[in-house]
Parts: C-alpha cells; structure tokens; sequence
C-alpha cells in the first residue's frame, strides 16, 4: 500500500460521502451527504467550506454553466442555482418507485450525464443506470444492484460501469459525440480480495482512479486493465474520488460511515471524514452537462 501526502479536507463525518466533483472555474469542489441529504461546498484553494441542507437524499451533480447545477435526487434530477440554492424539478427519474434512489453518476465529454439508481437496502437487481442525452432519460442497464465506477476516456469512446454487488468493472465503446454505447459491456477488471469496487475518475493519461469500499484505498488501473498502483486513504470505507486543484493534480476522496457499528467506528478513527491526496498526477476537468435546449 503506498502512502502519499495526506490531509483532511473536511472533519465532518459523511454517513454516506459520495459524488465528488470540481468546479475548476470557482476552485469550488461539491460532494454529498446522501444518507442525511446534505450538499458540502468547499473552496480548495481558501478552505472555507459550507453544508447545504437539500431536504431529500442526493448523490451526484454537474455544472449546467457558471450560474446552475444539475442534481441527481432520490426521484429525479433538480436544477439547483448556486447563489440561493433554489433547487426545481428537471426530469422525474423512478419517483414513482420508493424503493430505490440514486447513487453514482458523471459526465461524458459530450455533455451527456450517465446515472445510476440502487434499492435504497441494495436490494438485488433492483437499480439500473440511465443516460441524459439533451434533454431525454433512456435506460442503458437494467438489473443492476450497487451501480458505481461510471467514468470515461478524456476522448468520449470508451466509458466504463461497475456493479459493486460483482466487483466487475466493465468497459464499453461509446459514440464519442453522443455518450451512448455502439458495443455491449465487457469485463475489463474482476476484483478480488478486501473490499469493493466503487466510485472512479479517469485521468488525462487514461487511467482508472478507483475508490476500494472497504479497503481504505484508492486502486489505480492502466489501460489494459492491470493494477498500477494502490494509494492509501485513512479511512477503510473509501468511495469515490475526484481530481481538484487548478492543475488537477490532487485528489479528493470521499468516505462513508455507514453500516459502521460504534466499534467499527473506534477501530476506524477518520471515518466519513473527506481528504485530499497529493497524487501529483494528470487529472481533467470535468464536462458541464447538456440539457438539450434550456
């Protein structure tokens, strides 16, 4: 396990920390809270950071342009205006099915938003994961049980997709102009071992930066699927990361507490705490969303 320069970004513990993105025009990175349906706001460069009470389970968003965001919500997607956190109704998303919520999700190069749901229990096959393609919901796979890893290539051909509930991580070609998928998935990396594959970035040279659920690291894949390297995070239940900085070269990772008992948590002292790692490497940035023509 290789350890790098670490440092905690935020000490409030996230039951549920999920869904880390960069707005590099702001130096502004975004996470949430799902479980307790809390949005943290936090300035890299200056620190400061602000807790946004959303008043239902979130997990995901994307930039729409300086002034909007697009929030994946347990019943839909929700366009939330910075500057008062007004938040309205895009797009219902299984509102009328109250067992399950969302989970993982992010942008392609193309604008187009790719999205996951999961039964609010995990319950087996009862998610999928869907695109947002200017404007129109479709779904791209059913019966998934804990979708996560949803990441692509910097040049929009290939995307990748996990179920936690396999530890597969796949690998499909993409339209790069639309975000779709022109081949079905195929296996690209089978973990085994401690923990889970979760939430995952690629970075500008094409590699795979994936947060391990319950093995307090973050795993780095090449392109051929082969593990390059593991980085430590101080708490076990890493789960998803996110390249900040203005040049992208560190890494934010979130971290969840849930499931924990108390002396779960006592063994695991940094628990639901949110860090960054000093990677030194080749994030991006990360694409604003499309909404057709709003």
């Amino acid at each position: 396990m290789e350890r790098v320069p670490t440092s905690i970004l935020c000490n409030e513990r996230c039951h549920l920390g999920e869904g880390p993105t960069y707005d590099a025009t702001t130096d502004t990175a975004w996470w949430f809270d799902i479980l307790e349906g809390r949005l943290f706001e936090a300035n890299i460069g200056g620190g400061a950071i602000r807790i946004h009470q959303l008043g239902r389970m979130a997990s995901a968003l994307a930039r729409i342009d300086a002034g909007r965001q697009l929030i994946v919500a347990e019943d839909g997607l929700y366009v939330r205006h910075i500057a008062d956190g007004r938040m309205s109704l895009f797009a219902a998303l299984e509102a009328d099915n109250p067992a399950t919520r969302s989970n993982d999700a992010r942008v392609h190069p193309s604008g187009t938003f790719w999205l996951g749901t999961m039964g609010r229990k995990a319950e087996p096959r009862a998610g999928a994961i869907y695109a947002l393609h200017r404007g129109q919901i479709s779904r791209l796979y059913p019966d998934i049980t804990i979708p996560n890893a949803i990441c692509f290539s910097s040049d929009g051909a290939v995307g990748y997709f996990a179920d936690t509930a396999t530890d597969i991580l796949y690998r499909v070609p993409l339209d790069a102009a639309t975000g779709l998928p022109v081949g079905d998935p195929v296996p690209f990396v089978r973990h085994e071992g401690v923990g889970g594959i979760d939430g995952a970035v690629v970075d500008a040279d094409g590699f795979i930066w994936n947060a391990r659920w319950g093995g307090g690291c973050i795993d780095v894949y090449d392109t051929n699927g082969r593990r390059q390297r593991s980085l430590r995070v101080p708490a076990r239940q890493s789960s998803c990361p996110a390249f900040v900085g203005r040049d992208f070269s560190r890494l934010l990772v979130t971290t969840a507490w849930e499931g924990m008992d108390e002396a779960a948590r006592a063994a695991d002292p940094e628990h639901g705490r949110t860090f960054i790692l000093d990677v030194a490497s080749r994030g991006r940035a990360e694409p604003d969303v499309r909404l057709g023509g709003l």
